[in-house]
C-alpha cells in the first residue's frame, strides 16, 4: 500500500492518510484533508489519460461524475462516489440529466475528449477515436468492424451477417442527428446510485449517437430503466422508431464483449445483428 500512498501524494499534492484495496487495481484512499478518493491503476498509461479526459469532459454536463484529483504514469485519482440506493426520483432526474449531457454535443462523431488520446479504451479493449462526418459509415468502420475482425478470426462468429448490417447501415440508422457527447460505456455497472442522484464512472467518452448510450443502458439491465427512458424522451424526444434501432446500437458493446470474454457473447451479437436487419 505504500506505493499507492506515495503515488497519490505525488499526483494530488496531499498525503494519503489511509489506503484500502477495493480490487487488484482500485484503492479507496482517505487524503490528509479528509477527502474520500479512489486511486485506480491502469495497465496502459493511455487508458488513465483517456479516462481522466473523459471525466473532465463529461463534468461539463449536468450528470455527476467523479472529479479528477490527479493523474499520470498510468494512475488516476478521483473523488469517491457516496454509497446509496436506486430510487425512482433519482432515475427520472438521471434521464433528464443524460439528455442534457448528450445535448452538450461534440465536434464530430468519434471525436475524443479534449486532451484525450485518439487510441483510447473501452474497458480492457482498445477503442479508436477517429472523427467522421456521418454516423452510419463511422459506426460501421470504427465501432463494428474493429471488433468483428478479431472475433471472426478467432472463429467465435460468422462475419457475414454483420457485413450485411454494415452494407445496409444507411437505411438502418434512422434520421440524421448531430453528434452527442457520450459516456461511451454506459452499462448499469457504471451507473452508481447515491440516493438523490446518479453518478457515472468509468467512461469511454467520445462523440457519437445518443441512442448508443441508451441502448447500452438496456443491454445488461438497469434499475428503473423505464423511468430513465421516459424522462429522457420527455426532455429530449427521441426520433421515431428508436426502439427498433436498439439492437443496432448494441452491436458495438456486444462485439467488444465477444472479443474480451469469448463466445458466450457471440450468440447475443448475432441475434442483435438479425434484429437490426429485421428493423
Amino acid at each position: 500500500m505504500s506505493e499507492v500512498g506515495t503515488t497519490v501524494t505525488r499526483l494530488t499534492g496531499r498525503s494519503a492518510r489511509a489506503v484500502h484495496a477495493i480490487s487488484g487495481s482500485v484503492f479507496a484512499v482517505e487524503l490528509s484533508d479528509g477527502t474520500a478518493a479512489v486511486a485506480k491503476r491502469h495497465p496502459e498509461p493511455s487508458a488513465a489519460l483517456a479516462e481522466a479526459a473523459s471525466l473532465r469532459w463529461l463534468a461539463e454536463g449536468p450528470v455527476r461524475v467523479p472529479g479528477v484529483l490527479g493523474s499520470g504514469a498510468g494512475w488516476l485519482v478521483m473523488d469517491r462516489v457516496p454509497a446509496g440506493r436506486a430510487g425512482r426520483a433519482a432515475a427520472e432526474a438521471f434521464g433528464r440529466g443524460l439528455a442534457g449531457l448528450h445535448a452538450t454535443g461534440a465536434g464530430a462523431f468519434g471525436v475524443a475528449p479534449p486532451g484525450g488520446p485518439a487510441d483510447a479504451w473501452i474497458g480492457a479493449a482498445p477503442m479508436r477515436n477517429e472523427p467522421g462526418p456521418a454516423w452510419p459509415a463511422w459506426y460501421a468502420e470504427h465501432r463494428i468492424r474493429p471488433y468483428l475482425r478479431p472475433a471472426a478470426d478467432a472463429g467465435l462468429l460468422d462475419a457475414a451477417i454483420f457485413d450485411r448490417v454494415c452494407a445496409r447501415i444507411e437505411d438502418l440508422a434512422g434520421p440524421s442527428e448531430p453528434p452527442a457527447r457520450l459516456h461511451g460505456d454506459l452499462w448499469s455497472g457504471n451507473v452508481l446510485w447515491a440516493d438523490a442522484e446518479v453518478w457515472l464512472i468509468d467512461p469511454a467518452a467520445h462523440g457519437g449517437h445518443r441512442e448508443t448510450d441508451l441502448a447500452m443502458l438496456a443491454l445488461f439491465g438497469c434499475p428503473h430503466l423505464d423511468r430513465i427512458l421516459a424522462a429522457y424522451d420527455e426532455h429530449a424526444p427521441l426520433a421515431p422508431g428508436w426502439p427498433a434501432r436498439v439492437p443496432l446500437h448494441q452491436l458495438f458493446p456486444l462485439l467488444v464483449h465477444t472479443v474480451l470474454f469469448g463466445g458466450g457473447y457471440a450468440g447475443q451479437a448475432v441475434a442483435a445483428a438479425r434484429a437490426a436487419l429485421a428493423g
